[in-house]
């Protein structure tokens, strides 16, 4: 009994001293509180624990208010710093046949996507361009003019956006091949090459079906864009 409360009198004298032990120990408190609440009976409302109990409540909501603000901003950070490695890789490149291939490699590491496509409207037949073009068709693919705009529509009449995020539509293996049998979201950048070019759109494909949703943001993705317009005008200028 002697060390028993020779215990009692150093664990009295330490919540004495620091009452924020028991303050900021939350299943201690919750005993407390019980306690209190067994010795004032059940008929008696305590005001003062509902009280608590609400702003327990409270507390964990902004709790996890705070770890998803965290999460939300850690990820942006990521993603931009992907979007400005993704704009240097291409800044890099010496001429056209090195950034198409970088864009199909690098580029589409770095950004985290399965698959990367560069298509372009042309008015003459494929066989008719350019040999090093040829040798990179995979990542880059000529089409018919209007290709672009059927395909990012559907042929239904909706505003054109700079920025398109879905599951992968019809015609797909015009642009991913043999690869349009996996690949299951997709983001869609219509590019503007500058007047009197035909459009073009540069294509990021997933295996996941969740990676490109209608509802994500694209603001990062407005951002690449631009600067890979820029850099396609310098290219066909």
């Amino acid at each position: 009994m002697g060390e028993r409360a020779d215990m009692l009198d150093d664990w009295r004298e330490r919540v004495l001293s620091d009452p924020e032990l028991i303050l900021e120990d939350r299943d201690l408190m919750r005993a407390l509180i019980a306690a209190n609440d067994r010795q004032m009976g059940g008929n008696i409302v305590d005001m003062r624990g509902i009280a608590m109990e609400r702003l327990e409540n409270r507390l964990d909501r902004l709790e996890d208010t705070h770890r998803s603000v965290i999460a939300a901003a850690y990820e942006n950070l990521s993603g931009t710093n992907q979007i400005h490695r993704a704009i240097i890789a291409l800044l890099d490149q010496p001429d056209f046949e090195s950034f198409l291939k970088i864009l199909g490699t690098d580029v589409a590491g770095i950004l985290r996507v399965d698959r990367v496509r560069l298509v372009l409207e042309s008015a003459e037949a494929t066989e008719t361009s350019a040999p090093k073009v040829q040798k990179l068709e995979d990542v880059l693919t000529i089409v018919a003019p209007g290709f672009v705009d059927q395909y990012l529509t559907g042929g239904r009449d909706v505003p054109q956006r700079s920025v398109t995020l879905r599951q992968v539509g019809d015609s797909s293996d015009v642009i991913y091949g043999e690869a349009a049998d996996w690949i299951k979201s997709e983001a869609l950048l219509r590019l503007d090459l500058g007047e009197g070019r035909l459009p073009g759109l540069l294509v990021m494909g997933a295996e996941d079906p969740h990676q490109f949703r209608p509802s994500q943001g694209t603001d990062l993705l407005s951002f690449f864009n631009g600067a890979f317009e820029r850099l396609m005008r310098r290219y066909l200028a």
